[in-house]
């Protein structure tokens, strides 16, 4: 049962003393009439006490209207002084063009550290003040270390993510528990901010159509339809990725020792004029310390906390200050040892004199300010560059809540940033301020009794919290926190940005949240969702640790990814949109997954081989060589139309001789085998006759090996390397061999092989030198022709023949190897043992193994099965039939709300695991002209008259819609596996032995 969580009821706002005024109030009331009353006495003999009268009421009128009346959050009195502020201050700000730079305005952030206190209403800020003082330079540990000037400095770290939606809710629970935890720990504040970048494919798309010089001209056709498929998607929808920064910010121990405007920034860790050197250190220190400390104390949820160094702090502010734009790409190539400047330029001129810089009071300061080319200030908006932006700031929240009641607004599908400004309460102050708060709760309440009036639920609930929370603050049960928690909106054009506020507010009143625009204070709001951990609007409520450790931020339906930079623009195979509304990549080769492997279980029909089929031909494009093992020749209309290879086994001429050697060919021409080539070969075809006649005695396992020596010498290969190069004996030879040496035993083995030599039933497939070595992308090798006693034997020969093309150190390049219905193997003890060794031995070679099958039970019921799902690195579920869900659900650790998507999940939508403990939500996506090729529905084979002979064309597909499910009917798409058959304990030593031609 989910746990009801209640959020303490606002006791600190004022109290009413005389009718319905507070205490400011009445201040201001006081002052208006002690001003009319000098007013009075100044003039009263020269006006009628009626004259006056009549021109001071409408005063007084007006002026308590305004103190009773609250707009955007403020009382009518602040924000007409706002109001005032706002119009007589600079509201256009825009970049001046020198030569071919454009200078960046300064703008945008006033002081967090004062002296006293800040005052309640910020109004608009001069030109002079909007500016952004930032640096990021390397802090140490290689931590980039924000300059934010008088103001402090602040580090940034991306923090992980998890599911919560997927978790049970005693898994909730226990997660709320864990993060109240870390809660209890901060001393300081902190800023959690989540963000909703724009992805930026541009990077993906310049790949891609760099890749097709190297390509057929087939391939090279769908790499150009997926390209244009993603242009589309991206053109059409606003793709984001949704991210969670943590923010730190520590105020100089010596304000006073600040920059002075104009002062510039230096990167590398220099020290800036007139800053202590001492005091940037200490400041630094704790910034660290308390970023460790979070990560220390998060880790235990799963929710990894990386630092960002100085490249990515720049990348980040940069993207957060020009939200119209993209992460810049860059970034990435900027020196560590320089000034950073908001046009993007990096001045590597460390000695140049800080006088020098511009006394344009738009220039950016010391070449360092992250600013936008364009900044229009508006009454509730901005005009940011090309991007409209609006902040809304929640000023009311529900009684009662459960766990992740944030994340509809962090999962919304728009662009909204969401900040969450957390400020602990030291407990002393907390227990004093809480007594202090309760005896005027109850001063007001017994002041209302005793006047007869009505109770006010308000002040009956404040007071009930109020006494609750000094009760458990007493106990140490609990922490205060003054929390702030704002929406910053954007959109691409005014009347978008007012549809996306009107959607937030609608979506923040169905939770019973209520917001209010910030007119006159767009700027100062929009600074307080920057990632700087200055709150400029200070719109906050107190909530305690239980209430805010509920909100649970950190909840996101997307994989998290720890370089923000690289999150923003993604890299690998797109295999579909996910729960956010965004897109899924995923990089089974990038450097830090623990191997290339991946697992797709799904029942029949669920859409596992079309998600295969998918990524083959994306991954295509990216270089990567593919291998596939086809039992329903599903794949010979994608080999066709990208110009790979389809072998048809079974069929007249097409054969693997299980005899050859394992010869490699080098790029100067020279061939080389491993040095113990020849023996590996004999341990491997005892596997294949195992496989063929069934288990031996011990009297048939030493006849057959001597009968494969003999085999062997006959056709001149013997232990001296020289000789491997010499044309491979065949299984007609092996039966000779076996008659010849005339024991029962080997008379007994010969009989059995007669079927697959000579003029046997089998003997196309394995009597005879092989037909074929392809060399293209990919191979698709069909079993469709073979009778079914053949489509085990099959696939080891094909497993082996890609073996020895996945281990051959001449070719190294990235591959990938699918073994679709994989309990074909899985019921062979010997196939098993294949798919075991390449799950634990691919990564070594470049290579990824790929296991798809829709009888779960067969490889989660035995050892080597759990062990090759284990060894994968990606994991993919789709639906699961409700029998075997427990299973599955016991195998891969599923939570309740796992299991139930699983059970009635879509056709194409499933669960993917990367990485670990990170899993997402995702269905997958495709083009028609994708589609075309991959799809094996009867109904579209129908419609194309394809026969199992008709050619695809690319050119007649046109690009349309994508498609979120795919077509039904995609049962028995295949990839194919490499292992070491060659025997049972024989280790790959690397060596290998040089051939050449002189002895054959």
């Amino acid at each position: 049962m989910t746990t009801i969580v209640r959020i303490p009821a606002d006791f600190e706002r004022s109290d009413r003393l005389i009718g319905p005024f507070t205490a400011r109030q009445l201040a201001i009331l006081a002052t208006t009439a002690l001003l009319l009353y000098s007013v009075w006495i100044a003039t009263r003999a020269v006006v009628a006490p009626l004259v006056f009268l009549a021109a001071a009421a409408p005063i007084a009128a007006v002026v308590t209207v305004a103190i009773l009346t609250r707009r955007d959050g403020l009382p009518a009195d602040l924000l007409l002084w706002a109001a005032i502020g706002h119009r007589l201050r600079s509201r256009h700000l825009v970049t001046e063009s020198e030569g071919a730079v454009l200078a960046a305005p300064r703008w945008i952030t006033d002081r967090a550290a004062r002296t006293r206190p800040r005052p309640p209403v910020p109004t608009a800020l001069s030109p002079q003040e909007l500016r952004l003082p930032a640096s990021a330079t390397p802090g140490g540990g290689g931590v980039g270390v924000i300059d934010l000037g008088g103001d402090g400095l602040t580090v940034v770290a991306v923090a992980g993510t998890l599911n919560l939606a997927l978790r049970t809710p005693a898994e909730q629970d226990s997660l709320v528990g864990q993060l109240a935890g870390w809660l209890h720990t901060l001393r300081q504040p902190v800023q959690i901010l989540l963000r909703s970048a724009r992805l930026d494919l541009t990077a993906h798309l310049t790949g891609l159509h760099t890749a097709t010089a190297d390509m057929s001209p087939d391939l090279a056709a769908a790499a150009h339809d997926h390209a244009a498929h993603l242009a589309e998607l991206a053109a059409g929808d606003d793709l984001t990725r949704r991210q969670v920064l943590l923010v730190w910010r520590e105020p100089l121990d010596n304000p006073a020792a600040a920059t002075a405007p104009g002062m510039r920034l230096l990167g590398g860790g220099r020290a800036r004029r007139g800053l202590s050197a001492a005091a940037r250190r200490g400041a630094e220190s704790r910034l660290l310390r308390r970023m460790n400390e979070a990560a220390d104390t998060l880790a235990p949820l799963g929710i990894t906390v990386t630092a960002l160094d100085d490249v990515q702090a720049t990348a980040v502010l940069t993207n957060c200050t020009n939200p119209e734009g993209l992460v810049s790409a860059a970034a990435d190539a900027a020196p560590l040892d320089a000034i950073i400047t908001a046009a993007g330029f990096a001045d590597t001129d460390a000695d140049t004199d800080p006088d020098s810089f511009p006394s344009d009071p738009f220039a950016p300061e010391g070449g360092a300010g992250f600013a936008p080319e364009s900044l229009t200030i508006g009454t509730r908006h901005l005009e940011i560059g090309g991007d409209w932006a609006a902040t809304l700031a929640v000023t009311g929240y529900p009684r009662e809540v459960t766990a992740g009641w944030l994340a509809p607004l962090l999962t919304h599908p728009g662009r909204v940033d969401v900040s969450v400004h957390i400020d602990p309460v030291d407990p002393v102050t907390a227990a004093t301020r809480l007594r202090h708060q309760l005896a005027r709760l109850e001063s007001s309440r017994m002041h209302d009794t005793g006047r007869g009036r009505l109770p006010d639920p308000h002040v009956d609930v404040a007071v009930e919290d109020a006494a609750e929370l000094s009760a458990r603050v007493a106990r140490a049960e609990a922490r205060l926190f003054r929390v702030g928690v704002y929406l910053s909106v954007h959109a691409d054009t005014e009347a978008e940005l007012a549809d996306e506020v009107a959607a937030v507010r609608a979506l923040a009143a169905s939770l019973l949240i209520d917001t209010c625009t910030l007119a006159y204070r767009a700027a100062q709001a929009w600074a307080t969702t920057l990632p700087l951990g200055l709150d400029l609007i200070r719109v906050r409520r107190t909530f305690d640790t239980t209430a805010l450790a509920a909100a649970f931020p950190f909840d996101s339906p997307q994989l998290p990814v720890a370089d923000p930079v690289r999150a923003a623009r993604p890299e690998g195979v797109l295999y579909g949109r996910d729960a956010a509304s965004g897109l899924l990549f995923v990089d089974r080769f990038a450097p830090e997954t623990h191997n290339h492997n991946m697992v797709v279980l799904g029942r029949s029909g669920a859409g596992k081989s079309y998600l295969v089929k998918t990524e083959i031909l994306r991954s295509l494009y990216r270089g990567i060589e593919q291998v596939v093992i086809d039992p329903e020749d599903e794949y010979r209309r994608l080999a066709e139309a990208v110009g790979g290879t389809h072998i048809r086994l079974g069929a007249p001429g097409e054969r693997l001789n299980p005899f050859d050697l394992e010869i490699h060919t080098r790029p100067d021409g020279r061939r080389s085998a491993p040095s113990d080539a020849l023996t590996r070969r004999k341990l491997f075809l005892h596997t294949l006759i195992q496989v063929l006649l069934g288990d031996q005695t011990p009297t048939q396992r030493a006849a057959l090996d001597t009968a494969l020596t003999a085999t062997y010498t006959a056709a001149g290969i013997t232990d001296d390397s020289a000789t491997w190069i010499r044309p491979a004996p065949t299984m007609s030879g092996l039966r000779d061999q076996l008659t010849r040496l005339g024991t029962p035993a080997a008379e007994e083995l010969a009989a059995g092989l007669h079927p697959f030599v000579g003029g046997g039933a089998y003997a196309g497939l394995l009597d005879g030198p092989t037909t074929t070595d392809p060399e293209d992308a990919l191979v698709v090798f069909s079993l469709r022709e073979l009778p079914e006693e053949l489509k085990t034997i099959g696939t080891l020969l094909v497993l082996d023949a890609t073996w020895r093309r996945v281990s051959n150190p001449a070719t190294r390049r990235p591959r990938m190897v699918t073994v679709d219905e994989a309990w074909l193997l899985m019921r062979q003890p010997a196939g098993a043992q294949f798919l075991f060794r390449a799950a634990k031995s691919f990564r070594k070679h470049w290579a990824g193994l790929t296991v798809a099958t829709q009888d779960c039970a067969d490889v989660l019921s035995t050892e080597l099965g759990r062990a090759i799902v284990s060894n994968a690195a990606t994991q993919i579920l789709l639906r699961q039939a409700p029998q075997a869900i427990d299973e599955v659900a016991a195998a891969f650790h599923l939570s309740d709300g796992e299991q139930h998507f699983l059970l009635s999940a879509a056709r194409g939508s499933g669960l993917l695991a990367f990485g670990g403990t990170d899993r997402a939500v995702f269905g997958s996506l495709a083009s028609l002209t994708e589609d075309a090729l991959i799809t094996t529905s009867p109904e579209f084979l129908a419609t194309t008259g394809d026969d199992g002979d008709t050619d695809i064309d690319l050119g007649q597909w046109p690009l349309l819609a994508p498609l979120t499910e795919p077509d039904p009917g995609n049962a028995g798409d295949v990839g194919t596996t490499l292992a070491d058959l060659g025997g049972d304990d024989i280790a790959d030593s690397g060596e290998e032995v040089v051939l050449d031609g002189r002895s054959a």
